[in-house]
């Protein structure tokens, strides 16, 4: 890049310190953006527990950017299999997928920024745009001005209660189970069950699936890994405050971590699993020392872009996790916001204008895609074994 094209590029703030935001500033520094990212937490962060399935659009930055084997931060599976009650297998189709952790990309990419660029214990309270730049400021008393504001904060993101305060999340009638095990410690059938394949059990209302992630240290080889297990679970929404009530009586509204379950909606878990679940899944949920729970929501944007500032990842669209694209679109809204400013020669309004139509348009039809298989799933009993809409998938079953 020319010292005149560079010279050019804008001044961004990037809030939001996950997966996304790091993506975005990670390719605004590439394209010679001045680029500082803010971070509420006062440390770095940690999933703990935390596994996800990753789509092409997830590793694009550390493969081709960094150039780092893409099985070097990902374990992978070759099948899909759902399971009956008595472990049996229902259906089985050979498919490749890849999973990794939360923290492991994390890590990467926080790596690939450097924590100069990387501002802990910076919480934004508000911001203004006049036009010619953006003023954040923070509740340390702080205050910085950028050329454009990139809100990657997440589902309960201060930008977008900001600037659409009509926009709330909505409950999607159901939480998410979580929680991993040492693939070690699986006995010999479970071991055999899950090692190999991304495995399903369909429920009534429900569905549970398990599949190998990387190890706390990042091992990805066979025996080395942890088993990730998801099992989706309604919970009526009058419920809801009540069971998001975490162990020290102290209410949380989306998610108990680790560790902050009650004991007996664990224990209510763990008797469930040895009732409903195909031993090799039951084996996986009864020994998970810290299973927790994350409830599902919905939230959709009608714009991303406001002046200079614009809104990214699960800021603006925060889908159910069924097709694991989640971050995926995170990341997807980075490369098209970098691509679009550096063809707009670093003109903020132009290539804000570019980005969004085509990000609004997908950020919806994910949203949609997802909640359909939810609701297929939880409620209205249409969630089939071998159903080509359930391949993952950014912009459509497994593409």
């Amino acid at each position: 890049m020319s010292a005149t094209t560079a010279a050019a590029m804008p001044a961004v703030a990037v809030v939001g310190g996950s997966l996304g935001g790091l993506t975005a500033a990670l390719l605004l520094r590439d394209i010679g953006c001045d680029v500082t990212v803010y971070e509420r937490s006062r440390e770095t962060l940690q999933a703990r527990g935390a596994g996800i399935a990753v789509l092409p659009e997830t590793l694009r930055y550390p493969v081709e950017r960094l150039g780092i084997p893409v099985g070097r931060i990902t374990s992978s599976t070759d099948w899909i299999r759902f399971l009956e009650r008595d472990g049996s297998v229902r259906h089985s189709q050979r498919h490749l997928y890849r999973f990794s952790s939360w923290n492991t990309i994390y890590r990467t990419l926080l790596d690939a920024i450097g924590t100069e660029r990387y501002r802990l214990g910076r919480d934004m309270t508000s911001f203004a745009t006049d036009g010619t730049g953006v003023q954040v400021c923070f509740a340390d008393g702080g205050a910085v001005r950028a050329d454009l504001l990139v809100c990657a904060d997440g589902i309960g993101s201060v930008g977008r209660s900001a600037l659409l305060p009509e926009v709330e999340a909505r409950y999607a009638g159901y939480v998410a189970w979580r929680g991993t095990v040492p693939e070690r410690e699986l006995d010999g059938p479970t071991f055999d069950a899950v090692h190999d394949a991304l495995t399903y059990q369909v429920l009534p209302d429900s569905h549970v699936l398990v599949y190998p992630i990387p190890g706390p240290d990042g091992a990805v080889d066979v025996g080395k890994r942890l088993v990730n297990m998801v099992w989706y679970r309604n919970v009526a929404e009058p419920d809801l405050a009540a069971f998001l009530t975490d162990r020290d009586g102290q209410p949380r509204p989306v998610s108990l971590p680790p560790g902050s379950v009650r004991d007996e909606l664990v224990d209510e878990l763990r008797c469930s699993a040895a009732a409903l679940l195909a031993p090799p899944i039951a084996e996986v949920v009864a020994r998970i020392g810290e299973p927790f729970v994350q409830a599902v929501f919905d939230i959709g944007v009608p714009r991303m872009v406001f002046d200079r500032a614009c809104l990214i990842g699960d800021a603006a669209f925060a889908v159910r996790p069924h097709a694991a694209a989640g971050t995926a679109k995170a990341v997807e809204d980075g490369w098209v916001l970098a691509a679009a400013l550096e063809a707009a020669g670093g003109d903020v309004p132009a290539a804000l204008a570019a980005w969004e139509a085509a990000q609004l348009t997908l950020g919806s039809r994910l949203l949609e895609r997802n909640r359909d298989i939810g609701d297929s799933s939880q409620f209205t009993g249409t969630f089939r074994p071998g159903d080509p809409r359930l391949i993952f998938g950014l912009y459509g079953p497994g593409r």
